[in-house]
């Protein structure tokens, strides 16, 4: 691998990192060919890219991404299940006809760019190196046909707490007119268009005072799905509740931590449909006790409260639940190394 070093910037403390605002001092890119694979790995400068007005990325949306974070102990630096996410790139890959990258491979760029940037690594409570891969077509052809050529490009990003307020309760916006995928799409893959299509609704809970969409099933728009940048829990009557994997929502690295921790906690958990109604009616008798959302990001989202049209569910009292934090801290204490990790989810760079 080549690199390109760049030792310019000053790395900045949390509280002035925001979350994905400010760029280290190097990115990771490889390309892929056409009958010569994927090739020439190097770590650059972080700079512009150049690409051709036509790219396939900018008129048909071949581009796929993925998210997750770093974490410094002290001298040592710690990734969270970064094999999770190479396969699921990988998931997505096939989806958009993308060529797929070898797990190990696609591990070993990010462990390689988190190590020379490593200096950036923030370590107030709550901050992270927040790292995104991503690929984008780059064929400089019209045509609606697979991209021939690619870009594999990792960026760093030093952050502070995703939500502002942090572990307080967020309100979510359950959405019932836009919907964002159906079985058989992309709703199962990490795509920029994914993102792209939940903006229209995400604005409208945001003028209404709401920081998240809560989205329902596609066709019969009944059924509980997912947030925009989150998988969905449940926990009604001492049992965890969460959709199934169905094909139109993400399978989360997060959602699938979390499922592993409560059934070891012994808390009964169901993988399920889970009807609009069924949570409201929940809600009226009591019996849902806790909600929350799971993803790299904000790792555990606490719900305070869910608006279905003129409905308003206030859960907990508005305040963090028992199982949240306990799993926050479970989770946050693995990624850091302060806690036990007995699956091997910790990866040391």
């Amino acid at each position: 691998m080549k690199i390109t070093s760049a030792k310019t910037a000053q790395p900045q403390s949390g509280d002035k990192l925001g979350f994905g605002k400010i760029f280290t001092e190097h990115m990771f890119l490889m390309d892929y060919t056409e009958g010569q694979g994927w090739h020439d790995a190097r770590i650059v400068p972080f700079q512009n890219l150049s690409l051709s007005p036509s790219c396939a990325v900018f008129h048909y949306g071949q581009e796929i991404f993925e998210g997750m974070k770093a974490y410094r102990n002290g001298d040592k630096v710690y990734l969270f299940r970064p094999d999770m996410n190479a396969k699921r790139s990988n998931l997505s890959a096939d989806r958009l006809v993308i060529p797929p990258i070898p797990e190990e491979d696609y591990v070993q760029a990010v462990k390689a760019l988190v190590d020379i940037d490593r200096d950036w690594i923030p370590t107030d409570p709550g901050t992270s190196l927040y790292v995104r891969p991503f690929i984008i077509g780059t064929q400089p052809y019209l045509g609606v046909a697979p991209s021939s050529s690619y870009l594999f490009i990792i960026i760093l990003s030093p952050s502070g707490a995703y939500y502002e307020q942090g572990l307080a309760p967020v309100a979510i916006w359950i959405e019932d007119e836009f919907v964002r995928a159906v079985r058989g799409g992309m709703g199962f893959t990490k795509a920029g268009g994914n993102y792209a299509v939940s903006l229209k609704a995400q604005v409208k809970a945001h003028d209404d005072g709401y920081s998240q969409v809560l989205w329902l099933d596609g066709i019969e728009r009944k059924y509980i799905e997912e947030v925009g940048a989150m998988n969905i829990f449940f926990k009604i009557n001492g049992t965890v509740v969460t959709p199934a994997l169905q094909g139109s929502i993400l399978p989360g690295i997060t959602r699938d931590s979390v499922l592993t921790l409560c059934r070891e906690m012994g808390c009964p958990v169901e993988e399920r449909r889970i009807s609009v109604e069924e949570l409201l009616d929940a809600a009226r008798s009591g019996a849902l006790e806790e909600c929350f959302g799971t993803g790299t990001a904000a790792v555990i989202s606490p719900v305070g409260k869910l608006r279905f049209k003129e409905e308003v569910m206030v859960i907990g009292g508005g305040k963090i639940g028992e199982l949240s934090q306990k799993l926050y801290d479970q989770i946050t204490g693995i990624q850091c190394g302060v806690l036990p990790d007995t699956h091997g989810w910790r990866v040391e760079v």
